[in-house]
């Protein structure tokens, strides 16, 4: 009976963890564009790209210093759609990833590359900040503290844009 109880109790929690939303361009968009105050740092990876998942732990920090503000930490994984359930949740339950993770749903490659930002080769790991009004884009491994000093460049530049446009 301990047995049972012990797997069933393993299940549960692991289940509880690692959604992984399939998630298209014009979703994304959406999501920001509703975003009011709030600055996204999206972060594209895949799981078979080391210095991706290298720095996967620094947008997990980056997530949980900023609980409090209007930051959200998003993860969007260029893994094939086919590798969702075998490959993508799992790997996002064993290294127990608490931000929001996605699969990007997009046909072509090329066309959600140019729309993300036309000066990306495509190289991942590779990172937008934006809020409604300012994006960059960063085609780069990021450090713990890179991270950090980009959102807060980031979010100090975004103020000063909005000054500017009201005085």
């Amino acid at each position: 009976m301990r047995i049972i109880i012990i797997i069933f109790l393993s299940i549960t929690t692991f289940s509880t963890h690692a959604q992984v939303k399939l998630l298209t361009l014009d979703d994304l968009n959406k999501r920001i564009g509703n975003g009011k105050d709030t600055t996204y740092v999206i972060n594209f990876w895949a799981t078979w790209c080391s210095p991706c998942v290298a720095e996967l732990p620094n947008f997990e920090q980056l997530r949980l210093a900023n609980l409090t503000k209007p930051v959200k930490v998003l993860l969007v994984s260029l893994d094939f759609k086919s590798k969702l359930q075998r490959e993508v949740i799992p790997f996002v339950k064993q290294n127990k990833i608490n931000a929001e993770v996605f699969l990007l749903n997009e046909p072509d490659q090329q066309q959600y590359i140019e729309r993300i930002n036309k000066k990306w080769s495509g190289a991942i790991p590779a990172t937008l900040f934006v809020n409604k009004k300012t994006r960059q884009f960063f085609e780069k491994e990021f450090t713990e503290t890179e991270l950090k000093n980009t959102l807060f460049n980031f979010n100090k530049s975004s103020i000063k844009r909005k000054k500017a446009k009201h005085h």
